[in-house]
């Protein structure tokens, strides 16, 4: 009886194990197939707009610079306990002439990521200081001025 209950439990357990991998994209999927169909000098925003859709994202001073994210995630094995890995982390960044021309497309990959390197310099926020300084004296002032009525 006890052999019974212990063969239903392990195939039970069997059964219910997810064979097929469970994957998750966020973003445009399969990008790098895609940014093989836009071609430089040749195609315009229309022809990038009916391959990829709305850009995920668009330059921040010139809307001529469109950004496209893919990212694929993955359920890990039973050896990594489930947790999620990444398994693709694709960026297209496409810009664009003055006549919506395509000029420029580069296709970053985790590879391709890999290999950047970041400066370590530090920027000084001198607005900062300035408003920190400013909003101080204000509220000495404020004070005084209280004291006086």
């Amino acid at each position: 009886m006890k052999k019974t209950i212990y063969f239903l439990s392990i195939l039970l357990f069997i059964i219910s194990c997810q064979r097929n991998e469970i994957v998750k994209t966020h973003g445009i999927a399969f990008l790098e197939k895609r940014e093989k169909l836009v071609f430089v000098k040749k195609s315009n925003k229309n022809d990038v707009i009916s391959i990829f859709g709305q850009p995920s994202t668009k330059g921040l001073n010139d809307d001529n610079l469109w950004i496209y994210i893919e990212r694929t995630t993955e359920k890990g094995k039973l050896l990594k306990l489930g947790r999620n890995y990444l398994k693709k982390n694709n960026v297209l960044v496409l810009e664009f002439d003055r006549y919506g021309i395509l000029k420029d497309k580069k296709l970053s990959t985790m590879e391709n990521m890999q290999k950047l390197t970041f400066v370590e310099d530090i920027t000084e926020n001198e607005i900062r200081k300035q408003n920190f300084i400013n909003s101080f004296l204000s509220s000495v002032r404020q004070k005084m001025q209280s004291r006086k009525k």
